[in-house]
């Protein structure tokens, strides 16, 4: 089966304030296949998002190959941004008409997606009616609406209380099971990533530095020590690298990791 995206040699630099050229991504090379769960993570800075913006096409200015052939690119930022003077439908009924969709097949789709985010007793809403999780879930049915072969999603529970993403998070793998979307989802969590992904891709700096495989069977459970010791090996690995860059201050850091691990974790978001 042909691979959904396939990268080449990608490369992208922007002017520094200097007016000397600095590279954002560096010689990446990439495959994804379909219907896989692929994550990126990495610290802030490291050109995640770049990338996702290449892949969606709406960043042509780069060198190397890029290759979506996964049909219409879905694509949820780290803000829902709906229209706020539309309703929940409204805003659905808009990405539908943006994108083409058959009208005979809108209220088919609509109703899915709305029931798979439990979202379907707040068609008639505003945005500024329903809260930040399900404004955001909300843009995922806007996202899934319009029937996109692959799905990026960068950093879209980032913004959300902890207890919040990690319903979305486990709402998101029931999707992706049921659909078989393709999705590349960008995060700074380690453990977001390890819960979520096939493949995590490991970023610093601009390049790809390791790959890890998620060898735990789905459907998976949020707290499986699995998981948690993916989430262990993933930060140690990369400590040194992440430790090169200024660390936040550690006085809120949680509990998931031990003292060895705090800084590395600090970058990580655990």
């Amino acid at each position: 089966m042909k691979p959904a995206i396939e990268v080449a040699s990608l490369r992208k630099t922007f002017k520094g304030r200097d007016g000397a050229p600095r590279a954002v991504l560096k010689d990446l090379d990439l495959v994804v296949d379909a219907g896989e769960f692929l994550c990126i993570l990495g610290p802030s800075g490291c050109g995640k998002s770049t990338l996702l913006n290449v892949l969606t096409g709406l960043d042509k200015n780069y060198e190397g190959k890029v290759n979506v052939s996964a049909g219409r690119v879905g694509y949820l930022f780290q803000e829902p941004r709906l229209l706020p003077w539309l309703t929940a439908e409204q805003n659905l009924d808009f990405a539908l008409a943006s994108c083409k969709v058959s009208s005979s097949r809108w209220e088919e789709l609509k109703s899915r997606y709305l029931a798979m985010t439990g979202l379907s007793e707040f068609r008639d809403y505003y945005p500024h009616q329903i809260s930040g999780g399900m404004a955001q879930r909300l843009a995922l049915v806007r996202a899934l609406c319009v029937e996109p072969g692959i799905l990026l999603m960068d950093e879209p529970f980032s913004g959300l209380d902890e207890i919040t993403a990690r319903r979305l998070r486990t709402d998101l793998l029931k999707i992706a099971e049921e659909t078989r979307k393709t999705i590349v989802f960008v995060t700074h969590n380690a453990y977001e990533a390890c819960f979520l992904a096939d493949r995590i891709l490991v970023m610093l700096d601009g390049a790809f530095r390791q790959e890890i495989r998620v060898a735990v069977a789905r459907p998976r459970s949020y707290d499986d020590p699995a998981i948690f010791q993916i989430s262990r090996d993933v930060i140690k690995a990369f400590g040194d690298e992440i430790d090169r860059e200024p660390v936040p201050s550690l006085a809120a850091t949680g509990g998931l990791v031990d003292d060895l691990d705090r800084n590395a974790a600090a970058r990580m978001n655990i």
